[in-house]
Formats: C-alpha cells, sequence, structure tokens
C-alpha cells in the first residue's frame, strides 16, 4: 500500500515520520486539540510516543495514518482510517488541522484523498466517521468529502462531564466521487 499520496490540489498525505515529533507537539499545544488523543500530548517523550503509535498501528494494519503536509513539507493535520475490521471491509475515518489551516478545505481535500486511499489501496468498501453535533465545522468536512449523514448517536462523547451527541456519515466505495470545491 501507498504511504504517500500527492493531490492534485497540491497537499500530500504522507506516513507519519519520527522527524515530525515538534509539529505534533505544535499542533497538540493548540486547546481545540483536546480529546484527540488518548493521552496528553505535551512533551517531547509523548510526542515521540504518539509518532511512533502511528507508525506501529500502520504495521499491524489497524490503522493507517497520515500527515498532511504542503508543497514545503509543512504539517497541516492529520487525516486516518483506523478501526480497520477486514471482514467486512470498514474502517473510521478521522481528522484535524492546525490552527493555521483551518477554513482553508485541509481537510476536506485530505479526507477525499484518503477515502480514495481506503477504497483502492486498502480495499475498503465502507468508511465512516463522526462529528459532535456542536461542531458544524466538521460536518462540513465531512459532506465535503462526500460522507453522507446516516444518523444519530445520542451522549456517545464525553468531555468535561459534558455529553455530547455525534452525527454519522458514512461514503461507500460505490458512492459517487464528490465534487472538487
Amino acid at each position: 500500500m501507498r504511504d504517500r499520496i500527492d493531490t492534485s490540489s497540491g497537499l500530500a498525505l504522507r506516513k507519519w515520520k519520527a522527524d515530525d515529533v515538534r509539529a505534533v507537539m505544535t499542533a497538540f499545544a493548540d486547546p481545540l486539540m483536546r480529546g484527540q488523543s488518548n493521552e496528553p500530548v505535551d512533551s517531547v517523550r509523548s510526542a515521540e510516543r504518539w509518532t511512533a503509535a502511528r507508525g506501529d498501528q500502520w504495521d499491524s494494519g489497524s490503522a493507517y495514518s497520515f500527515a498532511v503536509v504542503d508543497g514545503g513539507g509543512l504539517v497541516l493535520g492529520q487525516v486516518c482510517v483506523g478501526q480497520v475490521e477486514r471482514r467486512h471491509g470498514t474502517g473510521w475515518v478521522s481528522y484535524w488541522t492546525v490552527s493555521m489551516a483551518r477554513g482553508r478545505g485541509v481537510a476536506s481535500r485530505a479526507c477525499r484523498a484518503v477515502a480514495r486511499w481506503a477504497f483502492d489501496d486498502a480495499e475498503l468498501f465502507r468508511l465512516e466517521l463522526g462529528h459532535r453535533v456542536n461542531n458544524p465545522a466538521s460536518c462540513g468536512v465531512a459532506r465535503a468529502a462526500g460522507f453522507a449523514v446516516e444518523g444519530r448517536q445520542r451522549q456517545k462523547l464525553a468531555y468535561d462531564g459534558v455529553r455530547f451527541d455525534v452525527e454519522l456519515h458514512a461514503r461507500l466505495v460505490t458512492d459517487a466521487e464528490p465534487v472538487s470545491g
């Protein structure tokens, strides 16, 4: 499977590298990134563990995380196909962007590219993703990447003692390619 995807929109998706540790630390210093990792990423050591875990997951075939980079190699975010289930050909898409990349279509372009990769390279049939219902930007990413709304998961997530509903989206290999925007 390819571990680098060059898009026609000037972005590249590539496997995370050990020398991405500083970029990972910077990304996770953003308060909006809280909850995007199972453990805090607040030191060189924790960023090294985070980056190494992405490689371990790739090697085991359980998840495929890509750094989203611009033409100069600057890390703009991440897109991942995780929770890969081979029997049913499914995976869970997640994404985040650094603050300077938000609102520029980076996440939706990365999601479109990783979906095509998941269907062609990883041979998956169905991709799912979810977002808190109070996150309209993430909903916009999902829709722009061709993920149809399938329903609401009531009070699925908890942050700081508050429960949040999640809107579920999915995209099938048989769905039409989304229109680039």
